[in-house]
């Protein structure tokens, strides 16, 4: 796939991807970016995925909280917040209201 277009998908909904993984549970950046790639998205650098939760967190989407590690350095958590339920739920509909159509129209040309 074209990195450039990969990376354009991909800033347009990993605010979301974000929200729903936390939606299972805390996590911290580290454990995000893992999940993200084993979950098919793709390496996610922190130079990426950083800003989205430091975004996150200023608008009150997410809270975060350090805690000592037990075998290493302090980790970041982050954690969903009510508001940020709510916003994973309406970009949620959101994007599968967009989706679905594209996923139509964009199969119909393409060879599985």
């Amino acid at each position: 796939m074209d990195p450039d277009r990969r990376g354009q998908w991909l800033r347009g909904v990993l605010d979301l991807c974000v929200l729903a993984l936390l939606r299972e549970g805390e996590s911290y950046g580290y454990q995000l970016a893992q999940s993200l790639d084993a979950a098919g998205v793709g390496p996610i650098q922190g130079g990426t995925l950083y800003p989205v939760l430091l975004r996150l967190q200023r608008t009150g989407l997410v809270t975060a909280q350090w805690r000592e590690g037990g075998s290493g350095p302090a980790r970041k958590y982050y954690q969903l917040t009510d508001d940020g339920r709510a916003a994973l739920h309406n970009g949620g509909n959101a994007w599968l209201t967009f989706v679905a159509p594209v996923t139509g129209i964009v199969s119909k040309g393409v060879e599985r």
